[in-house]
């Protein structure tokens, strides 16, 4: 069994996943056991891994302990750059940025990377990557050049949405940006879903349980949180989001 049609499985048997995302640039290699156990108390249900910027030179390291301490738990890769693909990964979200009209996000970039995941025989889980604007702008769009969708028209997020559910794509994740002011809007969110049906990702900018529920309440399959979460030491955090969006089911 593939690990999306396994997440597929736990999503529609707690009504929705809950997936952390972890910053190799962010999180100490010595923090990643005590956190790993604490996610996995708090029953998250995937591990993704990556960011914008890479600043570390122990990134198959960081994966391959991750992975260690994950059990059963997918650890799948949430690629910036061609340069953050290890074979200690389960998966990996292949992402086209169709938010933007830059050819590198678009398909340069996955053009480099194909030959070596190919190699590793890695699963790979095609993902309609689009940002959208939520406030101040966050290291994706800076990194990318790339402008977000305004979060004041969802009939332009739509049409992007139905475009990705066209071409193919198995999965689409709604990004508001690591450190967004805000988190995606549960009008655009309400609006995405009710048009497609290959499930929604939403992540960035959302720092509680109650802003976790109402993105689960309005469509989305899974929700992803990261910085809020690396200096978080207690496991509180990770237990009530998850508990949030497990409530659901």
């Amino acid at each position: 069994m593939s690990h999306f049609v396994r997440l597929m499985k736990k999503k529609d048997l707690r009504g929705a996943g809950y997936w952390v995302l972890l910053d190799p640039d962010k999180l100490a290699l010595k923090k990643i056991k005590q956190y790993v156990i604490q996610a996995l108390e708090a029953e998250v249900d995937c591990f993704l891994i990556g960011g914008s910027l890479l600043h570390t030179t122990e990134f198959d390291t960081f994966v391959a302990e991750v992975k260690k301490h994950a059990d059963n738990t997918p650890v799948i890769l949430f690629p910036g750059a061609v340069n953050q693909i290890s074979p200690s990964a389960d998966a990996i979200l292949f992402l086209s940025l169709i938010s933007g009209r830059e050819a590198q996000h678009l398909i340069g970039s996955q053009v480099l990377a194909a030959p070596l995941i190919h190699r590793l025989k890695m699963e790979t889980i095609a993902t309609a990557y689009m940002l959208i604007n939520c406030g101040k702008p966050t290291s994706a769009q800076i990194i990318s050049g790339t402008i977000p969708l305004p979060c004041d028209k969802p009939e332009i997020v739509v049409a992007h949405a139905l475009a990705a559910q066209y071409l193919g794509f198995r999965l689409i994740y709604l990004e508001g940006g690591s450190g967004a002011d805000h988190s995606v809007p549960v009008n655009i969110i309400r609006a995405v879903t009710g048009a497609v049906s290959i499930p929604v990702i939403v992540g960035g900018g959302i720092r509680s349980a109650q802003d976790a529920a109402e993105k689960v309440r309005a469509g989305a399959s899974f929700i992803v949180t990261g910085n809020i979460l690396e200096n978080n030491s207690d496991g509180n955090l990770l237990k009530s989001i998850s508990n949030a969006v497990h409530s659901l089911r």
